[in-house]
C-alpha cells in the first residue's frame, strides 16, 4: 500500500500547501498593516519571519520531493510540465532573492527609523504591491503544471 513514491507524494502535497499557504498571508499582513500602521514594523516582521523560516524551506522541500519522486517513480525530466515547472521554479528562486528580500529587509529598516511617510518607503510599498502578485502568479503557473501537466 506505501511506496516510496507515495510517501515523497505526500511530503511534496504537505510542503506545497506549508509554502503557497504561508505566502498567502503576507497580502494579508499588508493590508491589516496599512489600515493600522501603528503595527507595520510587526507586520513586516511578521511577514519576514514567515518568509525565512516557514515557507523557503518548504520550497526548499518542495524541490527535493519533486526531483526525487522524478527519479523514484522513473518520470521522464525532460517532460514539457516538469521543465516548465523547474524553469518557473528558478525564476521565483531569482525574483524572490533578488528582489523581494532585499525589498522586505529595506522595509523593515525604514520603519525601525520611523521613515514610513517617506518617498523612498512609498517606493519600496508600491514594488511591494506588484512584486507580491507577480510572485503569486509564478506559483501559480507551477501549481498549473503540477496539476495538469502539459505536454506537446
Amino acid at each position: 500500500m506505501f511506496s516510496l513514491y507515495l510517501v515523497l507524494k505526500f511530503i511534496h502535497i504537505f510542503a506545497a500547501i506549508i509554502a503557497v499557504g504561508s505566502n498567502i498571508t503576507y497580502g494579508v499582513w499588508n493590508a491589516r498593516s496599512h489600515a493600522d500602521p501603528a503595527h507595520l514594523g510587526f507586520a513586516l516582521k511578521g511577514i519576514k519571519f514567515l518568509d525565512d523560516r516557514i515557507a523557503n524551506p518548504a520550497y526548499g522541500v518542495l524541490l527535493l520531493t519533486g526531483l526525487l519522486m522524478v527519479f523514484v517513480g522513473r518520470l521522464p525530466i525532460t517532460s514539457l510540465w516538469i521543465v516548465l515547472a523547474l524553469i518557473l521554479f528558478a525564476v521565483l528562486i531569482l525574483v524572490a532573492v533578488a528582489f523581494y528580500s532585499p525589498l522586505l529587509r529595506d522595509q523593515i529598516k525604514l520603519v525601525a527609523a520611523g521613515d514610513t511617510t517617506s518617498p523612498d518607503f512609498t517606493r519600496l510599498a508600491r514594488r511591494n504591491q506588484i512584486l507580491g502578485p507577480g510572485i503569486g502568479l509564478i506559483v501559480v503557473l507551477i501549481l498549473v503544471m503540477m496539476v495538469f501537466k502539459p505536454t506537446l
